[in-house]
């Protein structure tokens, strides 16, 4: 039997299972330096979370992604960065990342953003639109782990930075 997964705009109360579920989330994953759940509270706390879902179970949380403005360097408005994504441990590989991917890019679309761009495993994010594009780049970032979506048709070119909120370690 699946369980019933519920998407919806994080609140409140929600804080400290994110937290839990993006540290369990990146704790065994090689490419992480295990501060995810510090780039959400830091994001949350300068206000710059602009999308923010969880996926529950049964009233869990067991899954978040976090969306936040970015910045582009030719003067591109309207773009935004997705992640961290996570699941926990014991749900992932059955669609819940996935599901919380699809449903936050079409809440972006529906806010009218323009496109939205990631560091990420090049397998995976390419089904979702994400491609690599020419002209576009994120310093310190090879080419092939970072993709971006226009919603719009337009590409922009440049250097794209991601809030300063990225940068948090919790040694704050």
């Amino acid at each position: 039997m699946n369980p019933k997964i519920v998407i919806r705009k994080e609140t409140d109360s929600d804080v400290s299972a994110i937290t839990e579920v993006t540290a369990a989330a990146f704790e065994t994953l090689e490419i992480s330096n295990r501060t995810e759940q510090f780039i959400i509270a830091a994001l949350r706390a300068a206000k710059a979370l602009t999308l923010s879902l969880v996926a529950e179970v049964d009233g869990r949380v067991i899954g978040h992604i976090a969306f936040s403005p970015v910045t582009i360097s030719d003067s591109t408005r309207n773009w935004y960065g997705l992640g961290p994504v996570s699941v926990l441990p014991e749900y992932q590989r059955q669609g819940i990342g996935k599901a919380l991917i699809r449903e936050g890019l079409s809440r972006l679309k529906d806010m009218n953003a323009q496109g939205c761009c990631l560091v990420g495993h090049p397998d995976y994010y390419r089904k979702f639109g994400f491609r690599n594009m020419p002209g576009l780049v994120h310093e310190g970032v090879p080419q092939e782990a970072f993709f971006a979506l226009s919603f719009d048709g337009h590409t922009p070119r440049g250097t794209v930075s991601f809030h300063e909120g990225f940068k948090a370690d919790g040694q704050q």
